[in-house]
């Protein structure tokens, strides 16, 4: 089902499958902000990614001794949550542990997702909970797709990014089977800003480590940003589907990533990996804020 939250700049949508976000639109101008799902190209828009951001090597991971499978980005994203609180401009929801889940992730708790419209910004919000009387291990991100371009054009020329730092920004790449590979690229920055330059995003997803910004906007060919994500995340990734000339952008704050290629550990010891002692919560949120044209 899907619900909408309102205030007088912005009208969102959340679909309670998933807890997605569906819909971010200008109540003034009626301009989507959001990708809208086209499976040609990806069929979500903005899913959660929860227990695990990522690929996992052989698409299991080892916690005590026993293997488990687990698809890329986890199992939330293709869940039904329920709603629990809904305002005109705030609305959250919960996913509880059942035996479906514990079969794939033995551990009790709760997801809670909160969406809250503050003026122009929505607010993304989440809060896990260890309903367990064991360590949990876990990984939580974003994978948000705004519209690149948004005015119809027939291609992202002259769109790009503004990173807001001063120094020029690594990145780390995947391979075929989307775990990461050793050593970084270099992206070259003009006053913190890129357009993205031909084939971009041919070879898959941009993976920014260690806190290199906490702020990235999407910037129309005029040099103006449109949408601006507010992050504490200390990483990020920055995607769109592989030679497809896809029109949209994704922008996904992360705590937590894929395995890399020579990883052979268990849960507890993956890279930016997340723990959480019996009864504890763990709380964190990003921001989307819009700019009108």
């Amino acid at each position: 089902m899907r619900y909408t939250i309102k205030n007088e700049i912005v009208t969102a949508e959340i679909e309670s499958f998933g807890a997605e976000l569906k819909s971010l639109k200008s109540n003034r101008t009626n301009t989507e902000y959001m990708w809208y799902g086209d499976p040609a190209y990806y069929k979500r828009t903005s899913p959660i990614l929860f227990p695990i951001v990522g690929s996992l090597k052989n698409q299991e991971y080892l916690y005590e001794g026993k293997k488990y499978p687990m698809p890329q980005h986890g199992f939330a994203r293709d869940m039904e949550f329920a709603v629990k609180e809904q305002k005109e401009d705030e609305i959250w929801f919960l996913l509880v542990s059942d035996e479906e889940t514990y079969a794939k992730y033995p551990f009790a708790f709760e997801l809670h997702i909160g969406y809250r419209l503050i003026q122009s910004t929505l607010r993304v919000m989440w809060k896990v909970v260890n309903k367990d009387t064991k360590e949990m291990y876990f990984s939580i991100g974003a994978h948000s797709e705004f519209n690149c371009p948004l005015k119809g054009e027939k291609d992202k020329s002259g769109y790009g990014l503004n990173f807001y730092t001063d120094k020029n920004v690594t990145a780390s790449r995947i391979n075929g089977d989307g775990l990461m590979l050793d050593g970084t690229q270099e992206l070259s920055l003009t006053d913190g800003k890129m357009t993205f330059p031909e084939g971009f995003f041919d070879d898959g997803v941009y993976i920014v480590e260690n806190h290199q910004t906490n702020k990235m906007s999407l910037m129309n060919p005029q040099g103006k940003a449109y949408v601006t994500l507010h992050f504490d995340a200390p990483l990020f990734g920055v995607w769109s589907p592989e030679k497809k000339n896809a029109p949209f952008v994704a922008i996904e704050p992360w705590y937590g990533r894929c395995d890399r290629a020579d990883f052979s550990g268990s849960l507890s010891e993956r890279e930016w990996g997340n723990h959480l002692s019996a009864g504890a919560t763990f709380e964190k949120q990003y921001e989307i804020t819009i700019t009108e044209e």
